[in-house]
């Protein structure tokens, strides 16, 4: 179950897009797992000769290394110009400058 966002979730905010980054990361990372291993099990089950299997894997195993890099030492989250944080519950009482356009200063 995924964890309680205190506001609404949205890519702009810093702390959900890490987040959001992680969960794709062990995403890739479950495809790859069963894939290979599925892969592997066919091989050894049939006795086939494929000599795609390994290369496949390995350059597989190689950009799944990069994107390990890329979150976990490259990846940068600021706060983006405009984002402001909301307290729970403030997006659904809104003001009437914020209803009316005519009231906006």
């Amino acid at each position: 179950m995924p964890p309680r966002w205190p506001r609404k979730p949205t890519r702009r905010d810093p702390e959900f897009r890490k987040l959001d980054d992680r969960y794709t990361y062990a995403a890739h990372i479950a495809v790859f797992l069963c894939s290979g291993s599925g892969l592997v099990f066919f091989q050894q089950l049939y006795r086939a000769d494929w000599p795609w299997l390994v290369p496949l894997l390995g350059w597989w195993a190689l950009g799944l290394g990069i994107h390990s890099f890329w979150i976990f030492f490259v990846a940068r989250y600021p706060v983006e110009a405009g984002f402001g944080e909301l307290t729970p519950g403030a997006h659904e009482n809104p003001t009437a400058a914020e209803t009316d356009p005519s009231r906006a200063s």
